[in-house]
């Protein structure tokens, strides 16, 4: 007897959703998989990195352009009335931006590394779930919080979040 077989939708949409995370730039370094590391360009060899991109955002922009001017006569009588043309178009209000950072490579992300980053932000006031050292939802939602103070809209731990936090050594400046 042979053992049952993962019918090919099924496997395809695991795969896929694995690609997702992946792609999401939001995924993580303990979750997202080892296909292909992902680095900005010139990023030294041994660094591990994570992105985050925000889309541009449009707006649309209707405004009326005059094509023909009301005719008045020296009574004030309109003979005929103003034309007008509607114009809509859409303006990038803010560009699309991609932001790299660094973060801890996925074999420091251990269970007592990331008790320890839910200890420091739980200290902060930043986590108030249990310490249970897995990047959970509540460990990713108080990492974000704590890294919007520097503009970082991101539940991935920041190499620099672990800096500050007290977590990862600083080295010291050329």
């Amino acid at each position: 007897m042979t053992p049952p077989r993962l019918p090919s939708a099924l496997l395809g949409l695991w795969l896929l959703s694995a690609c997702g995370s992946a792609l999401d730039g939001d995924a993580g370094p303990a979750t997202t998989p080892a296909l292909t590391p992902i680095a900005p360009p010139g990023a030294p060899p041994g660094t591990c990195w994570n992105r985050t991109v925000t889309p541009a955002v449009i707006e649309t922009v209707t405004a009326q352009e005059l094509l023909q001017p009301t005719e008045v006569m020296a009574d004030g009588t309109v003979t005929r009335p103003a034309i007008y043309k509607t114009e809509t178009r859409q303006q990038i209000v803010r560009e699309r931006e991609e932001t790299w950072f660094e973060t801890p490579c996925p074999e420091a992300m251990t269970e007592e590394f990331i008790a320890s980053v839910q200890r420091a932000l739980s200290a902060r006031g930043f986590y108030s779930g249990p310490i249970t050292g897995r990047m959970d939802s509540a460990t990713r939602n108080a990492v974000r919080r704590f890294q919007m103070r520097d503009g970082l809209d991101s539940g991935v731990l920041s190499l620099k979040t672990a800096r500050d936090l007290g977590l990862v050594s600083v080295l010291p400046q050329d």
